[in-house]
């Protein structure tokens, strides 16, 4: 369910990301927008996932490049868990497990609809040194299969200016709890 990227869309999210990568430089030192903005307009899907990111709250900026995959690397930067992404439980199975109150759809598969990966912790832990985020919402992370095939998945958050790893039910969902997506380019 991609979205379908106009020249205007297009041009839209390249200003938006612009702007965003120029007030904040100290996330992405040593990048050149230039750079990857070229990469951008050369994968229209890539620049499509964006936008579903900016739509759905992310703010998603670049906060690094991968010299073994040559990669520009995008997450949500958005000061608290993305707004158009709560009321999810963690994936199919929970969804499916709830007998009442089923959330409208799972946080995994969102990502998947949207065209990204939740952050793992390594990369949420990431994401929190250079900028704090989730201060007063939570993030779902991609939850190691060994928890939740025991029925559990982790969520992140930040407080007392520390970043915390919780468990939860994998098909409990909250107003304050949404997820961070990953984005390769």
């Amino acid at each position: 369910m991609k979205k379908k990227l106009n020249k205007k869309d297009a041009d839209k999210i390249l200003n938006i990301l612009e702007i965003r990568f120029n007030n904040n430089m100290s996330i992405h030192k040593g990048l050149v927008w230039l750079e990857i903005k070229k990469r951008l307009e050369e994968d229209t899907t890539k620049l499509a996932t964006l936008l579903m990111m900016e739509e759905t709250g992310g703010e998603p900026d670049v906060i690094g490049y991968d010299t073994d995959t040559d990669t520009y690397i995008y997450v949500d930067c958005s000061k608290e868990s993305p707004s158009g992404r709560y009321n999810l439980c963690y994936d199919r199975d929970a969804l499916e497990s709830r007998k009442k109150f089923k959330p409208e759809n799972s946080a995994v598969d969102l990502a998947t609809t949207i065209g990204i990966e939740l952050l793992d912790e390594e990369q949420y832990r990431y994401l929190q040194s250079l900028i704090s985020v989730d201060t007063k919402t939570s993030s779902w992370i991609r939850t190691p299969e060994k928890i939740r095939k025991l029925g559990g998945a982790l969520f992140c958050d930040r407080r007392f200016d520390t970043v915390f790893v919780y468990h939860n039910g994998a098909e409990s969902y909250y107003s304050g709890r949404g997820f961070r997506g990953i984005l390769k380019i």
